[in-house]
């Protein structure tokens, strides 16, 4: 297998994958570093969470400046010692955005409550005014359904609930999306199967759970990604196929972009002729309208800026990078 490398960024050349595609400018946006989920909210507008932070905010594509921020910790309410809800994962189901956290501890191991969300916003964009609503309750309990689950218990959640989420088998849940019969799927970055397969797992009644009923867990699909988990995962309704961004379980290894098709018994495959330009990618997704692009967003926290962090920078300082891919 060939493989071409670019700036720290893997990806396979392969032949009969699903789809080839080309990247414009990376374009760099103000105000925070550490974009790890978005969605698109109009043609031109997207929102994106910083897992730093517990606000989303909005950004006109190509322009850097902040459109407008909306901070929710009144709404999701973290615990006074622990205020980051960690935000990973965002994706629309019908006229909503659904969003996700870790769910994972902190880097120490330490358990961290404020980390267990998963939420629902409404946006609305009206004579460029960009207006959100949250929706129901943020649900708390996905992580112990999905501990308690039968179906699950061979990965041993319960041990990797007590693991730092980027150390060996630990827990962390970076992607999300919906599909086409509206249920969640749950994209894990760590753990990874004793066969290095990484792990997607539904959440049957999403709709019901931000009104306050208990998760459905559904079946697990155990997915090959050569030993990386999903950093990022949207359905591309035009092509009836999944997009993930694959990496590593920790800040070490190699960036790969797939398609899947969803079906349990069939690998992703890899796409061919990918350039992300380098980008820490921790987010994709799709704009209603537009069949030919796959927006990237780049948790840009350790990049360094004038020898420093990012994320150790003044606000006005930090920058995050997107970049958008041209699918045939």
């Amino acid at each position: 297998m060939k493989r071409l490398r670019m700036m720290g960024l893997v990806l396979a050349m392969t032949c009969g994958t699903a789809a080839s595609q080309q990247s414009t400018a990376v374009i760099e946006y103000a105000g925070m570093c550490d974009a790890s989920a978005a969605a698109a909210i109009s043609t031109d507008m997207f929102i994106v969470a910083n897992d730093e932070d517990n606000a989303l905010r909005v950004y006109r594509r190509g322009e850097p400046k902040v459109v407008k921020a909306f901070p929710l910790d009144g709404f999701l309410k973290p615990e006074a010692d622990e205020p980051e809800a960690d935000i990973e994962g965002a994706t629309r189901l019908g006229d909503q955005i659904y969003w996700m956290t870790s769910h994972g501890q902190n880097k120490n191991g330490k358990n961290r409550p404020s980390r267990h969300r998963l939420f629902a916003t409404t946006v609305a964009v009206q004579g460029g005014d960009v207006t959100l609503k949250t929706e129901g309750t943020p649900y708390r309990d996905v992580r112990a359904d999905l501990i308690a689950a039968p179906q699950l218990e061979k990965y041993n959640l319960k041990v990797a609930a007590t693991i730092a989420p980027e150390g060996a088998g630990g827990f962390n849940i970076e992607g999300l999306t919906a599909t086409p019969d509206d249920r969640l799927l749950l994209g894990f970055r760590n753990p990874l199967t004793d066969k290095g397969k990484a792990l997607v797992v539904p959440i049957e009644n999403p709709k019901e759970v931000i009104k306050g009923t208990k998760a459905r867990i559904g079946m697990p699909i155990e997915i090959a990604l050569e030993s990386r988990g999903i950093r990022s995962i949207e359905f591309d309704r035009e092509r009836n196929l999944y997009f993930i961004v694959a990496g590593p379980t920790d800040d070490t290894g190699s960036f790969a972009l797939y398609t899947w098709s969803g079906q349990p018994e069939k690998d992703p495959e890899i796409v061919k002729g990918a350039d992300l330009g380098g980008l820490n990618v921790e987010a994709i997704y799709f704009v209603p309208g537009d069949k030919t692009h796959l927006h990237a967003i780049s948790d840009d926290g350790g990049r360094k800026i004038d020898g420093k962090d990012c994320k150790k920078l003044d606000q006005t300082a930090q920058r995050f990078r997107a970049t958008s891919l041209t699918i045939p």
